[in-house]
């Protein structure tokens, strides 16, 4: 093991016995000798990983990859079928909540019971108790049963537990997605305090922004091999980017089987939802809307279609930076002479809201809406940069009570052929050094 090391990995290998249906006792056995089948399923088919002293590595991957799996190798929860892994001091590992805790026992008993799993002695757990609880914020319950505790709680005691063992090495599968978010902010502060410090983490985690924020390096798992690994950011952006790809693709799958079946229905329906008069008998999610659309209002004018745009006014879900956007509405007022103000936002996949407009904010006042009509706001060169983004659109009042609002309507991708920028958008800028400007490299 290279001195600089603390985690060497070497071609490891690992597979499971996935049973059919395996019997349980001595009699289905011997009855049911079928139910004992089996296939052997490779979860890790070779990786090998280097983890310097104090690094932070997140690893990232789809649910099966065989993240988990490799944290539970590095923490010795089990063995590799091949290969080797040497691991060079004291393991905090955080794999499963509220694993190793006696539901029966107090907050404060099982405090005792998990430190000493790490290695600490009875005095040394004394000497930190105030701290774990302290961090934990569960002085009110520390005493009662684990078993009365929520998944919170029992997120609060574990993570204090195991940062406060003194351990040279921290493994946290996706832990950090329970809780609070003042006690995820907590904890993200503590584990930069712990990295300052020298210890080394690895982290399995599906939130780009907390491997980002975290970590020194990314390593991306798909299908039990290392696809890639390098900068976060990087790595990060090419993983989203393909899983973008995938995600199209099955959509567009879907659209071509969904019109094959329409294509055989020799019938066309017409329903009486299509007439004006019964417009709001429609379903609250109509099928423009994608899947995390949440709506409101009271139907005075009503949204019944928005398309994407691109500058050739094609129908388009992927953009790239600098690439026109056309956002196109139609309604349905079913008022004569309403006053109208139409908005649009855009919000980024993790919550970051980008961009707001609407005509009474550009012009100092509303419009009156047509009878039917089309509403369009033209993007030209968008500055977003890649990533994924749920547009907004509403209908309003001039005192901005919703007429129809729709959040998340639709989803979009920006794309860009070379990633040298990073955040939300892109700003025009010029370096200088020294009196010299250096002009941005076109690709």
């Amino acid at each position: 093991m290279e001195q600089s090391n603390v985690i060497e990995v070497k071609n490891v290998k690992k597979k499971f016995k996935v049973f059919y249906d395996k019997g349980t006792s001595l009699k289905e056995k011997l009855l049911f000798r079928k139910r004992n089948y089996y296939e052997e399923r490779w979860v890790l088919k070779g990786i090998s990983i280097n983890i310097k002293k104090g690094e932070a590595v997140g690893l990232i991957g789809k649910n099966g990859c065989g993240k988990s799996t490799t944290l539970k190798l590095i923490s010795r929860i089990m063995y590799p079928t091949e290969g080797s892994i040497e691991v060079k001091g004291r393991v905090s590992s955080l794999l499963e909540l509220g694993a190793g805790f006696h539901p029966d026992m107090s907050g404060r008993e099982n405090i005792y019971t998990n430190a000493s799993i790490f290695g600490l002695t009875r005095k040394e757990i004394n000497e930190r108790i105030d701290d774990i609880i302290a961090f934990s914020e569960l002085e009110e319950f520390i005493d009662n049963p684990v078993r009365t505790y929520s998944s919170g709680m029992y997120m609060r005691l574990a993570f204090s537990v195991a940062i406060n063992v003194d351990a040279d090495i921290l493994l946290i599968d996706e832990i950090l997605a329970v809780g609070d978010v003042s006690f995820q902010a907590k904890c993200f502060e503590k584990l930069k305090d712990i990295k300052i410090s020298g210890t080394t983490i690895v982290i399995v985690s599906h939130s780009m922004g907390q491997i980002e924020q975290i970590c020194d390096r990314c390593i991306w798992i798909e299908n039990g091999l290392i696809r890639e690994e390098g900068i976060p950011k990087f790595v990060d952006d090419h993983y989203l980017t393909l899983m973008e790809e995938k995600r199209l693709d099955r959509i567009e799958e879907e659209k071509i089987a969904k019109k094959g079946k329409k294509a055989e229905e020799s019938v066309v329906r017409i329903t009486e939802a299509e007439t004006k008069e019964d417009v709001k008998s429609l379903p609250e999610l109509p099928e423009f809307c994608g899947p995390k659309a949440v709506r409101r209002g009271n139907k005075v004018v009503e949204f019944t279609n928005v398309f994407i745009r691109n500058s050739s006014n094609d129908i388009a879900e992927v953009f790239r930076t600098g690439e026109t956007i056309i956002i196109e509405m139609t309604y349905i007022s079913h008022q004569s002479q309403v006053s109208t103000n139409f908005t649009i936002g855009i919000t980024r996949d993790d919550g970051v809201y980008c961009y707001g407009s609407s005509i009474l904010l550009d012009s100092n006042h509303v419009i009156t809406a047509n009878e039917t009509g089309i509403t369009r706001i033209i993007l030209e060169n968008n500055t977003l940069l890649p990533g994924k983004y749920y547009l907004d659109i509403g209908a309003q009042n001039a005192d901005y009570s919703p007429y129809d609002t729709i959040c998340s309507v639709s989803e979009f991708r920006i794309t860009s052929p070379v990633i040298n920028e990073f955040g939300i958008l892109s700003l025009k800028h010029v370096w200088e050094v020294d009196g010299i400007k250096i002009e941005k490299a076109a690709h």
